[in-house]
């Protein structure tokens, strides 16, 4: 039965978040909130925290999961782009935007899009987050908290729990934050592509 976590949306309090980011660590798989609904997250290293994302989400191998970022630093790691795309990134982020990258070879083959090479790129507008992603010192593996047959991700952290209680290791109960999934732009030095319109505004991508 997962643990749940009320954190504050405001002033996250340390404490939960130190003992929240362990839980990653340890392999766990969480539920948290983001900028646009809440979403799944795991250690971006940890197999098998990867295959239970699959199976709560159904997923097959062609997915193109999400390295949850603090910063711009962060994403040159993972991720392969020139100054022109790392103007509209700078500009962008944080917000409600999933960018789709070629990626650098530290990202984990496993989360790799397995003909493209590529991975979700997500740096988002919430406190909870950032304290997350400052105490974990890299980022989450994650993939929006949309159930099989649904399109839009869970807002409830209650509902969450209710459904996922015994698939999950950790809730965290943020507050609601947003009904609507991210904006979708694939990112590549010569082509920009908007795949899904979400909450983000498309218009500085096209």
């Amino acid at each position: 039965m997962s643990q749940f976590f009320q954190i504050h949306p405001e002033n996250p309090q340390t404490r939960l978040v130190k003992q929240a980011a362990e839980v990653i660590r340890n392999g766990g798989v969480i539920a948290y909130p983001t900028d646009c609904g809440y979403s799944l997250g795991c250690h971006l290293g940890d197999k098998e925290a990867l295959d239970r994302i699959r199976v709560i989400r159904r997923l097959d191998d062609k997915h193109n999961f999400t390295l949850v970022c603090r910063d711009l630093s962060e994403i040159s790691t993972y991720a392969r782009f020139d100054n022109r795309l790392y103007r509209l990134l700078k500009n962008n982020t944080p917000g409600p935007y999933t960018f789709i990258f070629n990626a650098t070879s530290e990202v984990p083959r496993r989360l790799l899009h397995p003909k493209r090479k590529t991975i979700g790129i997500r740096v988002p507008n919430n406190n909870i987050v950032s304290a997350l992603l400052e105490e974990l010192g890299e980022p989450i593996m994650s993939v929006s908290l949309i159930l099989p047959g649904e399109t839009e991700p869970m807002t409830d952290p209650y509902d969450i729990r209710d459904t996922l209680e015994h698939a999950l290791d950790l809730v965290i109960d943020g507050g609601f934050c947003g009904l609507q999934p991210t904006t979708v732009v694939r990112m590549e030095a010569d082509n920009i592509d908007v795949v899904r319109v979400g909450a983000g505004d498309p218009a500085p991508f096209l």
